[in-house]
């Protein structure tokens, strides 16, 4: 069965990160206009990072299960990881908890359990920073996730398939991603085709489209484009997202359309679930 194989420290998985960092990424989330998207996507991959950290986390230490990347393009087409990993591709996931760029101190809301809400002050890790200035070269950035995963799997020939997810507000102004995109989808392991899934966050205050299975509903050329370039779902992904309660049919896609700062959470962590089975 493919994408089956475990992972482990001798076969890890890794996950790559496209981040829109063109100038629009400077406009708000429809649904949370005081949050710029540059910043929202930010936290929410760093949010991921520290997840990925803590599932990897044992009485040892932390166990290189996976390799991360995280490709930001706006102005440029980089590496997006800070401090002591700037410049570098693909890290060992102990190497991103080790090296992050800073801890913030941040406030929260909660009920303190008699009717009021409290502020909770807490520690919040970053490796990504909010960025946004430029055009979107998505192209140039499939282009670049293509030539860290050729490393990746001449190195670990039989592992569960990479995962590129692409978070983007907009159409590449670098030509037609399409030929990149599936480029990088017929790179494959012993296990199975490398996985993509895209990721469209939105200004409108409209409802998200998560994992759909048919692009007919979809409301316009540019989220079929997205559709068609995204992976269907594995087994093991699809049931996480079912038992998540998302109302998803067979045959449905790595793909989220006009998705808020929620959406994008649910779609970042439904897409790395494979961490529960890790040994």
């Amino acid at each position: 069965m493919p994408y089956s194989a475990e992972i482990n420290r001798t076969n890890p998985t890794c996950f790559v990160f496209l981040v829109d960092q063109s100038n629009s990424m400077l406009k708000p989330f429809g649904s949370q206009p005081d949050k710029q998207k540059a910043e929202g996507v930010a936290d929410a991959i760093n949010r991921l990072l520290q997840n990925l950290i803590l599932k990897c986390a044992k009485s040892d230490g932390i166990r290189d299960y996976f390799y991360v990347g995280v490709i930001g393009y706006g102005s440029k087409v980089v590496s997006a990881l800070g401090g002591g990993l700037a410049g570098q591709t693909l890290v060992p996931i102990s190497s991103i908890a080790n090296n992050p760029l800073r801890v913030e101190q941040r406030i929260r809301k909660v009920d303190d359990g008699a009717g009021g809400i409290l502020e909770q002050r807490f520690k919040f890790p970053l490796w990504v920073e909010a960025k946004a200035a430029g055009r979107t070269p998505m192209c140039e950035a499939f282009k670049l996730a293509k030539q860290y995963l050729e490393v990746f799997l001449g190195r670990f020939a039989g592992c569960y398939p990479p995962l590129v997810i692409n978070i983007t507000d907009g159409m590449a102004t670098d030509g037609d991603p399409r030929q990149d995109a599936q480029a990088l989808q017929k790179l494959a392991s012993s296990d199975g085709d490398v996985l993509l899934f895209n990721a469209h966050v939105s200004t409108a205050q409209t409802l998200a489209i998560e994992f759909p299975s048919a692009e007919a509903a979809l409301p316009d050329n540019f989220a079929k484009l997205l559709f068609r370039m995204s992976s269907k779902l594995p087994a093991r992904l699809f049931d996480a997202a079912r038992a998540d309660k998302f109302p998803i049919q067979p045959e449905a896609r790595g793909f989220v359309f006009n998705a808020d700062l929620v959406s994008v959470v649910r779609f970042l962590d439904i897409g790395t679930r494979v961490a529960q089975s890790v040994r």
